[in-house]
């Protein structure tokens, strides 16, 4: 008799990770924040490949970021520049620290296509604050549905940010990729959380 037992092996040189989307039907009301007259949004416009990769890999390079990184010139172009995304930027002191992606592309929706922060401003409220921000941009536009999706190799606390954010979950999936980190995408010492295998 066969026993599945519910475990797949992932093959060597693989990652998995369990995704789960969640939606926003009607705007969320704002969660309470920490303000510093430090923290400023700024949306470029047509931003410079380098300079959204650059903040990209120091924003999820601890959380293995690197669907963008892998992206060549012009499909990556393709999307940053494009009529319906807008890329911010998260300045402390004039210095980039987050990131704020917002995909309009569907009509009628705002997928969150990335939010994050570099490591050092993890836990100083900074994230609330760009939630806000995104929320607030993302229902400024006629949409019916503000979405995003997250996985296990996020911050740990992800999942329960978004949901204390208003988001509710929708759908969950297994995705295995390539580990970046061996065909040089990413540098082999980043998120040593997931094992190399």
């Amino acid at each position: 008799m066969i026993v599945n037992d519910g475990y797949s092996d992932i093959p060597k040189g693989k990652i998995a990770t369990v995704v789960t989307s969640l939606e926003m039907l009607a705007r969320a009301p704002l969660r309470q924040e920490r303000a510093s007259s430090d923290w400023k949004i700024n949306r470029t416009h047509r931003p410079d490949l380098d300079w959204y990769r650059d903040l990209y890999r120091r924003v999820g390079q601890d959380w293995l970021w690197f669907s963008r990184l892998r992206l060549a010139d012009s499909d990556l172009q393709s999307i940053i520049h494009h009529k319906s995304v807008e890329i911010y930027a998260l300045q402390i002191q004039g210095k980039d620290e987050g990131l704020l992606e917002l995909d309009f592309r569907s009509d009628g929706e705002c997928e969150l296509a990335f939010l994050g922060l570099t490591s050092e401003q993890i836990g100083t409220g900074a994230g609330r604050w760009l939630i806000n921000r995104a929320i607030e941009l993302a229902w400024s536009r006629p949409i019916k549905r503000f979405w995003v999706h997250t996985c296990t190799l996020d911050h740990p606390q992800a999942l329960a940010f978004y949901i204390r954010s208003g988001f509710h979950p929708y759908r969950q999936q297994i995705e295995i990729s390539d580990d970046p980190r061996l065909d040089g995408t990413l540098p082999r010492h980043v998120a040593p959380q997931v094992p190399i295998i």
